[in-house]
């Protein structure tokens, strides 16, 4: 087994929106994830059961990042990541989150094995829902 170079690690995933109160709101409100922490009206942190989230505005390149410029996504349809939130009950989840306001690509599907829907946050970025059956 492979170990992590120290004991202490662990991930933590960025988001990148184009609108930082409406994304702050929407995670916290929607998601039901704890604010952690929030720098200066720009980025937020997230504890979403333990896993953290960063939730960033775009920006320029940086001296410890000299060649890259962080900036959302313009092309909502084309995936290159998404986000899958393992529940136990996903008709459950399904209600809960609508009620909250999460707008769902269908209602929960049975594949046999799995049940699973999908959602946008406020810039687009695809969750899933996903129950084990």
């Amino acid at each position: 087994m492979t170990e992590f170079p120290t004991p202490d690690m662990a991930l933590t995933h960025i988001l990148v929106v184009s609108d930082f109160e409406r994304s702050r709101d929407w995670y916290r409100d929607v998601l039901g994830a704890k604010l952690y922490r929030e720098y200066g009206g720009s980025s937020a942190v997230f504890d979403f059961n333990g896993a953290w989230l960063l939730v960033v505005t775009g920006g320029e390149p940086t001296a410890d990042k000299p060649d890259i410029t962080f900036a959302p996504s313009d092309q909502i349809d084309a995936v290159d990541h998404s986000f899958t939130i393992r529940v136990a009950d996903c008709a459950a989840s399904y209600d809960v989150l609508s009620s909250r306001g999460a707008e769902f690509l269908t209602p929960p599907y049975d594949w046999g094995a799995e049940v699973r829907c999908f959602f946008r946050d406020p810039d687009g970025h695809l969750f899933e829902i996903s129950q084990s059956v």
